[in-house]
């Protein structure tokens, strides 16, 4: 299709979604695939090992708890070994990596595997918008007629265009 730009791809989604995509950018890098422009990481479920303190003390929380997490890993891995394309978390190397606009929601299992992929993100030298949502928890967003939902979305939608202008 000549609409389409194969310069401006970007990947982007939530919450596993945000983890099939960055995924997919590792994939491609390594594997010399498209190029991918920009990443879109919406609350990311990134890391199959659930070790970090929000997995740990957030077993409870609205949407998402612990064992809905473990869940959604099980489902996913099956008895297959966790790798760097299942689980972008376990990356060792995230250089090349293309730029990356990460949201967490503050009562999330997942908060601070996403915080601290952004921050590995910036230590290898890629570009990364990072934006804590306090008082929000995972899939809140759904509620769109929450001042901060609406908010979140304004935000997802204007770093989408941001990355893809010319």
């Amino acid at each position: 299709d000549p609409a389409i730009d194969p310069a401006r791809i970007a990947v982007g989604g939530h919450s596993a979604g945000a983890g099939l995509a960055a995924a997919m950018a590792l994939r491609a890098r390594d594997e010399q695939g498209p190029p991918i422009r920009f990443q879109l990481l919406n609350q990311p479920e990134l890391d199959d090992r659930q070790d970090t303190w929000s997995a740990r003390n957030f077993t409870d929380t609205p949407w998402m708890t612990r064992d809905k997490l473990a869940a959604t890993w099980r489902h996913y891995l099956g008895s297959t070994p966790a790798t760097q394309y299942a689980a972008p978390a376990r990356a060792t190397d995230l250089s090349g990596l293309p730029p990356a606009y990460i949201a967490t929601a503050e009562l999330d299992p997942l908060r601070d595997e996403g915080m601290g992929y952004a921050m590995r993100l910036l230590e290898a030298g890629v570009s990364v918008e990072l934006h804590q949502w306090p008082g929000t928890f995972h899939g809140s967003q759904a509620i769109l007629s929450a001042e901060v939902s609406q908010r979140q979305l304004a935000e997802l939608t204007g770093a989408l265009r941001r990355a893809l202008a010319e």
